[in-house]
């Protein structure tokens, strides 16, 4: 089993910043790829960022230059520091995170986080 963790989610006025992490631990002998995605009222969810082993990211349009995301390989863990926040980033942020559970693993699988607020005020 894989679990993983989400912290940091909150409410802030617009034009603030918050930075959230998500921690994955578990049977785990590597993970792939690391992102977050979001999911507000009415709408679908949709990524916001990811970023690989490698360190390659790549973002929506409307969260670049605002939002970074970052990881620890060594600790599992991926971070995403979210800038100038807009009352339009007011969704519930997902983890989510691709990965191997054993060294034969040939393909990865998807795990997700349960989830967290993220409210900004006008």
């Amino acid at each position: 089993q894989v679990q993983l963790v989400e912290s940091g989610g909150g409410l802030v006025q617009a034009g603030g910043s918050l930075r959230l992490s998500c921690a994955a631990s578990g049977s785990i002998f590597s993970i792939n790829a690391m992102g977050w995605y979001r999911q507000a009222p009415g709408k679908q969810r949709e990524l916001v960022a990811a970023i690989t082993r490698g360190g390659s990211t790549n973002y929506a349009d409307s969260v670049k230059g605002r939002f970074t995301i970052s990881r620890d390989n060594a600790e599992n863990t991926v971070y995403l520091q979210m800038n100038s926040l807009k009352p339009e980033d007011t969704a519930v942020y997902y983890c989510n995170a691709e990965c191997y559970p054993t060294y034969y693993s040939t393909e990865s699988v998807p795990y997700w986080g349960q989830g967290t607020q993220v409210t900004v005020s006008s």
